[in-house]
């Protein structure tokens, strides 16, 4: 593969480094020239172009990143097209991220060409959540790479989804006077509410006193048969277990149990135990777990909601990120709170930075054009900030001084892209990585020359991104087909802020696996002012 600058005589079958903007289309990153596409570059006064030129053996960046993800196993596991040289790969179900961390490891020294990036190991996950992404950084790569990073995943699992085993439990709370049964009726909620995640559910709930002789009378009379699910007893003791012949372990072992491990390198949880009686799992609770937050009960109990059996040595092994704080993006329960939630947000980014390629070289700029006595830029700016968003973010880059003083004294967050030239990803990443921004649940993008979009329409997408509670991508359509402007939920915010070259977030919607809500606008979608003549046909006044 060779990278650097062609000539157009004799650039066909040169793959684009840069997408290139022409006259009434577009050349993406990575497509590769043709001899009807060199004649258009050269009838736009195109005279050379960056890319590379790919040698026998090598393959393009889509073909490399789908080679690999064709090696991996796909149970519970779905996999994105693949498009600007990557791969995502979500959850098909709802259970347990497992990883193997020297399978991942081995693939990715491989070469630095081939990056493959997953979650951490043995975390929950609900169905559609991204996993792991395969990324191809070149343009191309020898596809004998592409083969030994094909054969790592064909003789090792890098990864997998295990899904929940429903299981049906049974909760025994030991008593002591000291111990409000208000504190005991708190517990057998939040213990339900953690089971619900995995379709476990509580069977009954047991109290008897904190003692050696109850508990384990109470553990002998248990009949667990005839039940659908497979069993499982969890132990809250009204104290906390402080020695191996405390009343819960030794109570196990008196029930013709097993106690095969206590305590644990999590805090909090540290005070677990962890037993069994015949095949039927029993684990001592530590007191945290009377808690919703994440601990180390949680992490034990997932694993055997997956059907797996935690050894001593998986649970030693649990100490390095096992200093627990609470995690907003894991899944858990939550106990019922009587107070509102906290009410979804959505701020707004405008992209202002283009060059306006298309006005013409040394032309007035589109965004300066004047729509109503005022400048187009000034305009969409003021109709984003009379709509239901909590924040507006406006990136400027092209004619910065001329655009910002358009939009003087508005109340708005203005951010330059110094970038801007290397096309619209950078200007997204901009806008993003502002705090007013990125600290809202979704973020209206949307593009500052389109004059027809209304107030009353960014708040018909923002209503439909409320009803959805922030978890779906909300896009403008007319008569069926995508524009803009577009919603983006949080859980995309780290792709936009990957994005690199002349692209949108188009990418990110086809691959995020998050439900897509299409909303009719009308024309007004679809219109957006390139040209003289379009700012013309649209009402505008050429200025500036």
């Amino acid at each position: 593969m060779r990278y650097g600058s062609f000539e157009l005589d004799g650039a066909e079958g040169v793959v684009l480094a840069h997408a290139i903007r022409l006259a009434g289309r577009r050349l993406g990153k990575g497509e590769r020239l043709t001899a009807e596409t060199i004649r258009a570059l050269a009838d736009d006064g195109v005279n050379s172009v960056v890319g590379v030129r790919l040698d026998d053996g090598d393959l393009g960046e889509d073909a490399a990143a789908s080679g690999i993800a064709g090696a991996m196993e796909r149970d519970n596991l779905r996999f994105s097209e693949a498009a600007t040289g990557r791969v995502n790969i979500h959850a098909a179900v709802d259970g347990l991220f497992v990883a193997d961390k020297a399978v991942v490891d081995a693939l990715n020294r491989v070469d630095p060409a081939i990056t493959l990036a997953c979650l951490n190991d043995h975390v929950p996950v609900s169905a559609g959540d991204m996993v792991a992404t395969i990324k191809i950084i070149p343009l191309a790569v020898p596809a004998a790479l592409v083969d030994a990073a094909r054969d790592i995943l064909r003789r090792r699992t890098a990864f997998a989804v295990k899904s929940y085993r429903p299981r049906s439990v049974t909760l025994i709370a030991t008593e002591l006077p000291t111990l409000k049964s208000s504190v005991m009726d708190r517990t057998a909620k939040i213990l339900g509410q953690r089971l619900a995640v995995s379709g476990s559910r509580l069977m009954k709930e047991i109290r008897v006193s904190h003692d050696r002789e109850a508990l384990s009378e109470v553990l002998q009379g248990l009949d667990l048969r005839g039940i659908d699910e497979p069993a499982m007893v969890v132990v809250f003791g009204a104290s906390a277990v402080a020695d191996s012949d405390d009343v819960i372990p030794a109570a196990i072992r008196d029930a013709g149990g097993q106690v095969d491990h206590i305590g644990m390198p999590v805090d909090p949880g540290n005070l677990i135990v962890l037993g069994r009686i015949g095949d039927v799992p029993v684990i001592g609770a530590p007191g945290c777990a009377r808690s919703p937050k994440d601990n180390g009960f949680d992490w034990v109990l997932n694993r055997i909601m997956v059907g797996e059996r935690p050894t001593p040595a998986d649970i030693a092994g649990m100490g390095v990120g096992g200093l627990l704080m609470e995690i907003p993006s894991r899944p858990r329960p939550r106990e019922a709170d009587p107070r509102p939630e906290r009410p979804v947000t959505v701020g707004s980014v405008l992209l202002a930075a283009g060059q306006a390629r298309r006005m013409g070289a040394g032309g007035p700029h589109k965004l300066l054009a004047e729509f109503d006595g005022m400048p187009l830029v000034r305009r969409s700016a003021r109709m984003l900030l009379t709509s239901d968003l909590a924040s507006l973010v406006t990136v400027t880059g092209y004619r910065r001084e001329e655009v910002e003083e358009a939009l003087s004294g508005l109340d708005l967050v203005l951010q330059f892209n110094p970038d801007y030239a290397s096309g619209m990803a950078s200007s997204l990443v901009s806008g993003f990585s502002r705090p007013e921004a990125s600290s809202q649940d979704g973020v209206l993008v949307m593009l500052a020359d389109m004059p027809a979009v209304t107030s009353r329409q960014v708040d018909m997408l923002v209503a439909r991104f409320l009803e959805a509670g922030g978890r779906a991508i909300v896009r403008s359509v007319f008569e069926g087909k995508r524009g803009n402007p577009i919603i983006l939920p949080r859980a995309t915010y780290p792709a936009v802020l990957r994005l690199e070259g002349d692209i949108g977030a188009r990418a990110i919607i086809e691959s995020s696996g998050l439900p897509v809500i299409d909303v009719e606008i009308g024309a007004a979608a679809h219109i957006d002012v390139d040209t003289p003549e379009a700012v013309v046909a649209a009402g505008g006044i050429l200025k500036g």
